[in-house]
């Protein structure tokens, strides 16, 4: 397929600069473009590579001041990332395969399920009893759905992915390869010199635009809901513990842990590796840094953390000035104390 410059300005809400009939028939990286492609300009880093580039169209934040010319066509836009988000996005619904709307064989699908019209249900799949699939749910191969389960409209379920009895998934909702929802949560009393299990009688909640990245095990709550909220966004390889609560449209990043009965605010971005201990509460709007560990409630809202245990990160880069200024420091300290002892020396 193939778009003038100006076509795609229409889309996005851009202004051209340049040859608005500049053609672009394939999408690319900035640094690896060609003649043909539409790139996107949005992180400062790459700037160098606008002034080299073969692409013939390049999205560019409308704030962007050009430091030399270029021969790429520019459209600008308020936000480059989202307006070229919003494209991929367009061209894939042109170019996506059509959905199956199948149930394949060999499969698994109990008597009392309940399943909508327009759904996929793939090799394999296993549907226990009572389970509901609302219309246009897509359920690849090797997928297990426990007794009681609950897949809202239009939610995708990809291969291999595990939900056990009685947890509630909700529209418009995305789960990766691999991800487990439901598991026990990790409940365990110490008696008579053993640890005995404590039953976990509740379930996992899942809102409406919710994606769960590959391989995230999300545990059941012990009496309750585990509850990802609607608009959070998770990444691959995260573990939420039982009776967490993650608020609306808040992301978190690769291999994140987050422990028993927290509760996460909403609007939070939580980066890669981050532990927060159990029982706690985070406000909204909190950014906690890759690699830091909450260890006590955030009651303040919008803060930003760094560390372990993490605290307010703008004092934490003043303390890693003082940090790094510490063998001077040392050597002035020396010098005042020598200069003192002299100076006793001689009265």
């Amino acid at each position: 397929m193939k778009f003038t410059a100006q076509q795609i300005a229409m889309l996005v809400q851009g202004e051209v600069v340049g040859n608005e009939k500049a053609m672009v028939n394939s999408i690319a990286k900035i640094e690896d473009s060609k003649e043909g492609d539409l790139c996107f300009l949005a992180n400062a880093k790459y700037e160098d590579f606008l002034y080299k580039t073969n692409a013939s169209v390049v999205l560019v934040n409308d704030t962007l001041v050009l430091k030399k010319e270029v021969s790429a066509t520019l459209i600008r836009v308020k936000d480059a990332y989202a307006s070229f988000a919003l494209l991929l996005k367009t061209y894939e619904e042109h170019t996506a395969p059509k959905p199956k709307e199948i149930i394949e064989q060999p499969s698994f699908i109990s008597t009392t399920a309940k399943v909508g019209e327009k759904v996929y249900i793939g090799a394999f799949a296993y549907l226990g009893e009572n389970v509901v699939v609302a219309d246009n749910a897509k359920i690849y191969p090797n997928t297990y759905l426990g007794d009681n389960v609950k897949i809202g409209e239009n939610t995708i379920i990809y291969a291999g992915v595990k939900i056990y009895k009685d947890c509630v998934i909700g529209d418009n909702v995305i789960i990766h390869a691999g991800a487990v929802i439901g598991s026990d949560g990790f409940g365990f009393a110490f008696e008579n010199g053993a640890f005995q299990k404590i039953p976990q009688i509740g379930n996992v909640v899942i809102e409406n635009n919710v994606e769960i990245g590959a391989n995230c095990t999300i545990d059941r709550a012990t009496m309750g809901s585990t509850t990802i909220k609607a608009g959070a966004k998770l990444d691959n390889l995260i573990q939420i513990a039982h009776n967490v609560e993650v608020g609306n449209a808040t992301v978190i990043a690769s291999q994140v842990g987050i422990s028993g009965s927290s509760k996460i605010g909403n609007y939070c971005m939580i980066g890669g590796q981050a532990g927060i201990v159990g029982h706690i509460k985070i406000a909204d709007q909190t950014k906690i840094n890759a690699q830091s560990g909450v260890a006590k409630e955030i009651k303040e809202k919008g803060l930003s953390l760094t560390g372990s245990p993490a605290y307010d990160y703008k004092s934490s880069l003043k303390s890693q000035i003082v940090y790094r200024n510490l063998p001077d420091l040392q050597k002035k300290i020396y010098a005042l104390e020598k200069a003192l002892n002299e100076l006793k020396n001689n009265k």
